[in-house]
């Protein structure tokens, strides 16, 4: 998969996506991350690729210009993938919609700067936008990064574990069970019997109701969405019911 990155700060990626697994991914070529430095298209001697807003206010506005040539000179006047904006405006980032990207050959990622864009870029240029969340940051660098991960991680082959992804908190729409590793006891806490019991069919039962009963007492709200089987419905009734009342 390709990813085009147009950025004003293309030096913060590197320490992040040349380390761990995003690196192994793009030396076996499951993925290619291009950065692309917005002000290397500016017009003017200085590389000038924001103003002040019309109508006065606070803040500056990066241009539509310097933006329009990047995007258009690198992809062509018809980009043929998804031009996503990352901005607070967007539609909100999840795990459904990094499995959505992760559909494309190709993403090309428009990182906001200063007080925000130039309006026309919105209309005329990006096909999508993206938020990672209800809160504000000073650019759409640490955005995009955080979508090429979840969306490169789907991808086959990124992870060791062929199945890793498929039981990640919310990949089921449920927050994962609970993990434990060597020593079997640590300052007397002890692992699950059952995880120890080698008997696979009971694993994978403590595991799905760790699941449930994790998500209904930290993440209810994704209950309403989620893939319930009648066994799980029957398993989060019993906890309600056993709930103490005030």
């Amino acid at each position: 998969m390709e990813f085009d990155v147009f950025t004003l700060l293309p030096e913060v990626f590197p320490p992040y996506l040349e380390s761990s697994i995003l690196q192994r991914a793009r030396e076996r070529g499951l993925i290619d991350i291009r950065l692309h430095n917005i002000r290397d298209w500016a017009s003017d001697k200085h590389h000038v690729t924001d103003d002040e807003p019309y109508g006065g206010g606070g803040g500056m506005v990066m241009k539509a210009g310097p933006v329009f040539a990047a995007v258009e000179s690198t992809l062509g006047p018809e980009a043929g993938c998804p031009v996503i904006l990352l901005t607070p405006q967007g539609r909100v980032f999840s795990q459904k919609v990094a499995a959505e990207l992760a559909a494309h050959p190709r993403l090309a990622l428009v990182c906001g700067r200063y007080e925000g864009v130039d309006e026309r870029i919105r209309e005329h240029l990006v096909t999508d936008e993206i938020s990672i969340g209800d809160y504000v940051l000073t650019g759409g660098e640490l955005p995009a990064m955080i979508l090429i991960d979840a969306v490169s991680r789907l991808l086959p082959g990124v992870l060791g574990d062929p199945g890793g992804a498929a039981d990640d908190s919310h990949a089921t729409g449920l927050l994962e069970y609970p993990h434990y590793t060597r020593p079997p006891e640590f300052r007397g806490w002890k692992v699950p019997d059952v995880l120890v019991s080698g008997n696979h069919a009971k694993i994978e039962k403590w595991r799905r109701e760790q699941s449930l009963l994790r998500t209904l007492k930290r993440r209810p709200d994704l209950l309403a969405n989620a893939p319930l089987s009648e066994k799980d419905q029957k398993y989060l009734k019993k906890l309600n019911e056993s709930e103490p009342t005030s």
